[in-house]
């Protein structure tokens, strides 16, 4: 019998983020023996006394309230062996990810990230080149380490807070010292991980129109307005953001951050909204993990229209998405 530690980090008020109520509902639906671990700066929130783990470990104060690979790493050990974990869980947060290979190295484990699903039978998928291939691992070392990606679904947490083990951590001299944060306003943002929609641009928006004459800043406009009051998270095609890299004034807001594709980002957005892009290939493979997908192009012939689209509306992206906005707006 496996003994399986779900090994997560809080937000700074102390709730667990949607990622860590995924991995929770993959590692309760195991079988083993499961202990819940946290790291952060309190546990307040973290309302999961039902999930139907044994043992509550927790490792908190203020050193621990910043992603710190020191302090992370320190806390990440100590649950591991207080647990007696032979499998380990974590959410593939960038906290996690940065932290977790160096404790397993310390503790004499295997680790494998990006992993999708875990069969009962220990047999976990992976994706590889770009998500275009899958590949199924077993291992018999343990500990074994699995970083597992967002887009399940979240356990559903109760109103009751679980009585916490507090293990005690030995922290190294800190050479580093978080004096604080700076976030972009919220409609300088752009990329929310968190957002129900995903919003797609394409060249498209930069070519020339029905007047013969390129909008650049009508588009700006347009799909800036859209994204902030639709609170979406904003993609873009790899033709769009290299027109941005080559020092034209296209988006102004846009990076390669944004890219996704076959040489971007793959979300895991619930909706998806593809804008002036052909839905070829590359772009496709991007929105493998898009729930529900629909695009708005010209062409009644693009890629969207083979089968890679639930719904395809063959209209005008700038009058769509202005009318849009304009249903948002009377909604406000």
């Amino acid at each position: 019998m496996e003994t399986i530690l779900l090994l997560v980090h809080t937000e700074p008020d102390g709730s667990l983020a949607k990622a860590a109520l995924e991995a929770l509902d993959l590692a309760r639906g195991l079988e083993g023996t499961l202990v819940c671990g946290i790291v952060g700066p309190a546990a307040s929130g973290a309302h999961i006394r039902d999930c139907g783990a044994t043992r509550f470990l927790a490792v908190t104060g203020d050193a621990f309230a910043q992603s710190r690979y020191s302090t992370d790493a320190a806390a990440a050990q100590a649950l591991v062996r207080a647990s007696g974990a032979t499998i380990v869980i974590a959410p593939h947060t960038s906290r996690m990810a940065r932290c977790l290979p160096g404790v397993a190295q310390r503790v004499g484990a295997a680790i494998d990230t990006h992993i999708g699903s875990i069969a009962s039978d220990w047999k976990v998928s992976r994706w590889h080149y770009r998500q275009r291939m899958e590949a199924v691992l077993e291992r018999t070392q343990r500990p074994w380490f699995l970083l597992v990606e967002g887009g399940g679904s979240p356990y559903a947490a109760t109103d009751d807070v679980p009585t916490f083990e507090n293990i005690a951590v030995e922290l190294p001299a800190l050479r580093t010292r978080v004096e604080g944060t700076q976030s972009p306003k919220s409609d300088q943002q752009t990329i929310r991980p968190d957002a129900s929609l995903l919003f797609v641009a394409g060249a498209g928006w930069t070519k020339k129109q029905k007047d013969g004459a390129a909008h650049p800043e009508r588009a700006a406009e347009l799909i800036l307005r859209f994204i902030t009051d639709a609170q979406a998270s904003l993609g873009s095609s790899k033709s769009l953001v290299d027109l941005s890299g080559e020092g034209q004034s296209v988006l102004p807001f846009l990076s390669h951050l944004n890219q996704v594709g076959q040489t971007g980002a793959t979300p895991r957005h619930q909706k998806g909204l593809a804008t002036c892009c052909h839905g070829e290939e590359p772009h496709v493979v991007g929105w493998r993990f898009i729930k529900e997908r629909r695009a708005v192009n010209l062409d009644a012939n693009c890629g969207w229209a083979r089968g890679k689209t639930d719904v395809l509306y063959v209209a005008d992206a700038f009058l769509v998405v202005e009318r849009l906005s304009q249903l948002l707006a009377n909604q406000a």
